[in-house]
């Protein structure tokens, strides 16, 4: 395994860096041998590293009888093909290895149709061929193909063919997912969206909320696939709780792309909570990094969303240390200390979300005349109808609202 630091990264140490690109290859049953980092002053077109670095790497591998090296930074095929030559193993990039990753963990169609777009989308411009290195190791699992199968013989153009067929399939994921949104907005049942960082915890505290078994292991991207549950909320019939996804940095954009319609769930939410694992040395980058994916895809504070930061993973901490992030959790706004594995802050957690949810959806008093037929839909439509009193010929509706919705409502409905 080979690091360039390439000065991108200065807010994570050499190290944690190495061990997250460990991570990583474990996560899919690579057996890390060896991990190496070089300072990369001037990268070569050619290889990326300099003459000496490559021997150096060359040298290891042979050291090892390693089949294969993970150049955790992105490489152009020349480079990867150079590499290859140079040091007599398999080469891939961080991109790569990620999507490897996808491809194992991907278990409904959607996931899978995503993960293929992605590596399609990363395959391009490459040589397509079965990665046989990895099923070697591990047994595979049918996404790249297995040993001995023919390698994938596919020009450009069949490419860009199969893309746009899975473009076209996930458009369809996306108008179901629309619907189902409009339909819970209809009921309405507020929403409330996990997101964080690889391995941060997230669907530790889904199960914990919801009495789930979503797979919840010490491993980075565990989850893919998204998960909705049904929880209780003080002062709501209901709220849906989606986990999501884990974010990391230098998240490939295929995988952006290709997991939008996933990530709409973040978009449409009431309340983002960031579960963050406060006891990682790297917690304020990766919150960055989290903030960061936000950001690109529309949601967060950016887009006027309401969000908690759930701190997790608290238990982990000396008893000093966790005090100390008690204390300054509770100087700050929207922030709540958590044990998501133990149980603590669970009830505080829940309550800041409904104060939230209270907060941002208030009831208002309208009063409509009978003939305001789509006015009263709309209202029903997009609201929850608390009560209402008729007087005559008028009624006055008690609805929950949003502020958007209520500024919507006035705009189109009032102002006529």
């Amino acid at each position: 395994m080979a690091l360039p630091e390439l000065g991108q990264e200065a807010r994570r140490s050499t190290e944690a860096r190495l061990d997250e690109a460990a991570g990583l290859a474990e996560a899919i049953g690579v057996v890390v041998a060896e991990k190496l980092s070089f300072r990369v002053r001037a990268p070569k077109a050619a290889t990326l590293f300099g003459s000496g670095q490559v021997e150096n790497m060359a040298e290891a591998a042979r050291q090892a009888e390693a089949e294969l090296i993970i150049v955790d930074a992105p490489i152009t095929p020349i480079q990867q093909r150079n590499l290859e030559t140079a040091t007599k193993a398999k080469v891939i990039d961080r991109t790569g290895l990620i999507l490897e990753i996808f491809g194992e963990r991907a278990a409904t169609a959607e996931g899978r149709l995503q993960v293929e777009l992605a590596h399609l989308d990363y395959q391009a411009g490459r040589l397509v061929r079965s990665w046989t290195h990895l099923e070697r190791q591990r047994g595979g699992f049918g996404f790249l193909g297995g040993p001995g199968e023919t390698q994938i013989e596919a020009d450009r153009r069949l490419i860009r063919d199969r893309m746009a067929k899975l473009r076209k399939e996930l458009d369809q994921v996306t108008r179901t997912r629309a619907l189902h949104r409009a339909r819970r907005q209809r009921a309405p049942w507020p929403v409330i969206a996990l997101v964080g960082y690889t391995n941060a915890g997230k669907s530790t505290l889904f199960n914990r909320l919801t009495n789930a078994d979503v797979m919840a292991e010490n491993l980075l991207f565990a989850t893919l696939d998204p998960t909705m549950r049904e929880i209780a909320v003080p002062g709501f019939d209901k709220a849906i709780l989606s986990d999501t996804v884990g974010f990391i940095s230098e998240l490939p954009t295929q995988l952006v792309a290709a997991f939008r319609a996933t990530l709409e769930e973040v978009i449409s939410a009431d309340i983002i909570v960031h579960v963050r694992d406060i006891s990682h040395p790297d917690s304020d980058a990766q919150r960055e990094d989290v903030e960061q994916v936000l950001k690109e895809i529309g949601a967060g504070e950016a887009a006027g969303q309401a969000m908690l930061e759930a701190w997790n993973k608290i238990d982990l901490l000396s008893p000093d240390d966790a005090e100390s992030i008690r204390a300054e959790a509770e100087r700050k706004e929207d922030v709540i200390p958590i044990s998501a594995l133990s149980g603590e802050g669970m009830d505080a957690l829940i309550r800041t979300a409904a104060e939230q949810l209270r907060e941002n959806n208030r009831v208002r008093t309208i009063t409509l005349p009978a003939s305001a037929g789509e006015a009263i839909a709309w209202l029903h439509a997009n609201g929850e109808v608390v009560d209402q009193r008729s007087e005559g010929l008028e009624t006055e509706y008690e609805v929950r609202l949003s502020d958007a919705d209520w500024a919507r409502f006035q705009t189109h409905h009032l102002s006529v």
